[in-house]
């Protein structure tokens, strides 16, 4: 099975000189972008695509060994970045695929020409000087939990990461795409993101990056943003109006326009073949 096959590529308005590449966060497949990608088809290619263990990926390419860190994920994402003979497409990641993009654009510093954070954390743990969000007994909890019983869990978090109590059919759509998913790959990618820390490579992201950032988000402070403001070398910090971790999901349309004023932005020989 060739790459693009094995993760699930879908590509709209293919061959355009300008291309954007969406990736999906924790739970979830390339669905999530529905409300976004679209409008951004006009002027652009759009690539989509499902990581290994998610949505409509080969369930052959998920292996606990490659993808025991994130490392392994990025190494995915830059496979199918050059599968598809894309020249520095701007990365749009959500979640931890956020941490996904910035090894990959470690790795590799000509790949991308820009990437969008959307609620990105390098660390969800507490340090001295930095705010995460959790302390380590919390993590421990959560994981514990999970392994426990990943249905419940995935009931219970869903609608605390989605935020946006008063629309609960959020929740409840999130949580059937958690519930979607293979427990066991499920849990094992929990561990994976929730104990990364990646503070160390946000300095030597060379793309301009922009983080959109929300309130009220239960896996990313505020003081996150302003973290990843002053490690990241060309970084720029939009907060948004919406709420919860998920603003593809529950504000399409601020999330799209934010996005749209960043590529807008960008020199155009940046992004082109």
């Amino acid at each position: 099975m060739n790459v693009l096959d094995r993760h699930n590529v879908r590509r709209l308005n293919a061959g355009h000189p300008r291309a954007i590449v969406f990736a999906h966060g924790y739970g979830c497949d390339q669905q999530v972008w529905r409300q976004v990608a679209p409008a951004l088809e006009a002027d652009h290619e759009v690539l989509l695509f499902d990581y290994a263990g998610s949505g409509g990926a080969d369930p052959a390419a998920y292996d606990t060994q490659r993808h025991g860190t994130l490392l392994g994920h990025a190494q995915d994402l830059i496979g199918v970045c050059e599968a598809a003979g894309l020249h520095r497409p701007v990365l749009v990641a959500h979640s931890v695929s956020t941490m996904i993009g910035v090894l990959a654009a470690r790795l590799r510093p000509e790949l991308f020409s820009a990437l969008a954070l959307v609620a990105p954390n390098p660390c969800y743990l507490n340090h001295p000087g930095y705010q995460g969000g959790f302390e380590a007994d919390d993590i421990d909890e959560l994981l514990d939990t999970l392994d426990s019983n990943y249905f419940s869990w995935a009931r219970m978090m869903a609608p605390v990461i989605m935020g946006n109590a008063d629309r609960p059919e959020l929740g409840h759509a999130l949580a059937n795409s958690f519930c979607a998913g293979n427990p066991a790959v499920a849990r094992h990618f929990a561990r994976v993101t929730f104990l990364a820390d990646h503070r160390a490579d946000l300095a030597h992201v060379q793309p301009p990056c922009l983080v959109l950032q929300c309130a009220d988000d239960a896996l990313a402070p505020l003081a996150v943003g302003d973290y990843l403001l002053e490690q990241l070398p060309r970084g720029e910090l939009l907060r948004l109006r919406a709420t919860g971790h998920c603003p593809h999901l529950s504000a399409p349309e601020e999330t799209t326009a934010a996005l749209r004023g960043f590529v807008d932005r960008l020199p155009a020989t940046t992004a082109a073949r």
